[in-house]
C-alpha cells in the first residue's frame, strides 16, 4: 500500500501561513490508479485540507461541498464515529484502515471508497471518507435513521422557511414553538413534542420586548432553561454560521434553531452573483448547519405583497429560497372562524393546510381540529361540507334535512361550492366533498 499521510504540525502550519498564506501545511503525494479513484482521492484530500485546521483545534468542522465530483463525503472521528456527512453510521473497513495513518482505498456495497486520515504530529485526529455516488441496489440496502422532528408532522430536521406578511404573527408563533420545544410542552397547544435545547435569534427584538412576550406566552409557568436567546448575531458568512455551530456543538441534543428574521443574518451576496444563486447559496449555508447537527432550523421570512394561488410563489425573493429549503411554511391571515392558515410542503413533510386560532390574551397560536376548510368557509358552506364528508353521495333534499338549512339555500350553496371546486358533482344531482375526506 502506498502510504500517504495528511500530516499537520505547528511548524508546517506556520511555514504555510508565512510562505503561502495558507492556514496549514499538508504534504500529499499524488499517484492515481484510475480516473474514478483519482477523482475521489482529489476530493478526499481537498476536503482534508479544508477541515484539518478545525480538527487540530478540537472543533467539529462543517464539510465543504465536493468541487470535482459527485462524491459523497463523510467525516469520522478517530474512534470511528460518523461526525458529519453522508456515510455509514459506523466506520467501514476502509475508514478503519485509514485510522492507522494511511490513505486507503476499498469498496463498500460495490461502491468505491477512499479514506484520508488527518493527523497532528503523528496522531490521527479524524478521517475523511469519499465514496462514489449511490447505485440503486446500494441505496436500497442502506439503513437511514428516521428524520428528527421538532414539531411532528410540521417542522422536521433541515431548513424550514416560515414565511408570512408583516404583523401576521410569525414571531409569536416562532417564540411559542421555541418555548414549547425547549420545555417539552405541546406545540400549537395540541402536538406533543420531545424536549431539547433551542436557540432563538430574535434579531428584530430587544431583550425587554422578548421578556414581555415570553411572560405573556408562559402565563406564569417557569421559563425553560433549555431556550437560549440572542438579539444580535453576525451575518452567516461573517462568522454567524460558526457561532451557531459552536452553540450546537455545546448542545448536541438540540432540536431547533430559529433565525428571526433571515434577512438580518443571511449576509450580502458576492458581487456578480445572480439573485437566484444568491438566495440558494444563503439558504444552503444555513442548511449545511442544520444537516450537520440534525436540527430543525426555522428561517423566518417575508412574502411578496402580491398574492398567488400557489403559496410557494408568495415567498419573497427568487425560487432559490424555496428550492434550497427542506420545507416551506406560509402563514396567511385567515377568514371566518380561523385567524390564520398555515400551508406546509416539503421533502419530509406531507403537503397540508392547517387552520389556526390566535389567542390574543396569551399570544399563542392554537391548531384547530379538522380540515382547514371547515374553519375558513362561511358557516353555511362549512356545515354542508361537514355533512357530505360524513354522508357522501347525497342531494340537496337530504342535505337540507340533515343540516336544517333551507332547501333553496342548500341548492344555491351546493352549486356555488361545485363551481369553486369545493364539492364534486355526482350522477343524479348528488354531491360529495372534493377532497374525498370522510
Amino acid at each position: 500500500m502506498r502510504s500517504r499521510i495528511v500530516t499537520l504540525t505547528v511548524l508546517a502550519a506556520v511555514l504555510a501561513i508565512g510562505l503561502f498564506g495558507l492556514p496549514l501545511g499538508i504534504a500529499v503525494a499524488r499517484y492515481y490508479l484510475n480516473d474514478e479513484r483519482a477523482e475521489l482521492e482529489r476530493t478526499a484530500e481537498a476536503t482534508a485540507l479544508a477541515v484539518a485546521a478545525e480538527l487540530i483545534r478540537n472543533q467539529q468542522p462543517l464539510l465543504p461541498p465536493p468541487t470535482e465530483s459527485d462524491a459523497r463525503l463523510a467525516l469520522y472521528s478517530q474512534a470511528g464515529r460518523l461526525e458529519n456527512g453522508d456515510g455509514p453510521a459506523a466506520a467501514d473497513e476502509t475508514v478503519i484502515a485509514a485510522q492507522r495513518g494511511d490513505l486507503t482505498t476499498g469498496t463498500f456495497r460495490d461502491e468505491l471508497v477512499v479514506a484520508v486520515p488527518v493527523s497532528d504530529g503523528g496522531t490521527v485526529t479524524g478521517v475523511v471518507r469519499a465514496a462514489t455516488a449511490w447505485t440503486a441496489d446500494g441505496l436500497m440496502a442502506a439503513e437511514f435513521p428516521e428524520p428528527r422532528w421538532a414539531v411532528p408532522g410540521i417542522f422536521s430536521e433541515g431548513v424550514n422557511v416560515l414565511a408570512g406578511p408583516p404583523k401576521v404573527g410569525k414571531s409569536w408563533m416562532s417564540l411559542g414553538l421555541a418555548l414549547s420545544v425547549a420545555a417539552g410542552d405541546q406545540a400549537l397547544e395540541s402536538i406533543d413534542v420531545q424536549p431539547g435545547p433551542v436557540l432563538y435569534l430574535a434579531l428584530e427584538d430587544t431583550p425587554r420586548r422578548l421578556q414581555t412576550r415570553m411572560g405573556k406566552l408562559l402565563g406564569g409557568k417557569p421559563a425553560p432553561p433549555g431556550l437560549t436567546l440572542a438579539t444580535e448575531s453576525p451575518a452567516l458568512p461573517a462568522g454567524g454560521d460558526q457561532a451557531i455551530a459552536g452553540w450546537l456543538e455545546r448542545h448536541r441534543d438540540a432540536r431547533m434553531v430559529v433565525l428571526d428574521v433571515f434577512a438580518k443574518i443571511r449576509g450580502v451576496p458576492p458581487a456578480g452573483m445572480s439573485a437566484y444563486d444568491a438566495d440558494y447559496a444563503a439558504v444552503s449555508r444555513a442548511k449545511r448547519i442544520a444537516d450537520h447537527y440534525g436540527v430543525a432550523m426555522v428561517l423566518v421570512h417575508h412574502v411578496r405583497k402580491m398574492g398567488s394561488e400557489d403559496f410557494l410563489a408568495e415567498v419573497s425573493g427568487t425560487n432559490g429560497i424555496a428550492g434550497a429549503a427542506d420545507a416551506v411554511l406560509v402563514l396567511k391571515r385567515g377568514r371566518n372562524q380561523a385567524d390564520g392558515v398555515l400551508n406546509v410542503t416539503g421533502r419530509d413533510v406531507d403537503e397540508a393546510e392547517y387552520a389556526l386560532s390566535f389567542q390574543a390574551t396569551t399570544g399563542s397560536w392554537q391548531l384547530l381540529d379538522g380540515p382547514a376548510s371547515d374553519h375558513t368557509l362561511h358557516d353555511t358552506r362549512a356545515t354542508v361540507l361537514r355533512f357530505l364528508r360524513d354522508n357522501p353521495g347525497n342531494g340537496p333534499t337530504a342535505i337540507a334535512a340533515g343540516t336544517g338549512i333551507n332547501l333553496a339555500s342548500v341548492k344555491q350553496t351546493c352549486r356555488r361550492m361545485a363551481d369553486d371546486g369545493q364539492l364534486r358533482v355526482m350522477a343524479g344531482g348528488k354531491y360529495s366533498s372534493a377532497d374525498g375526506s370522510t
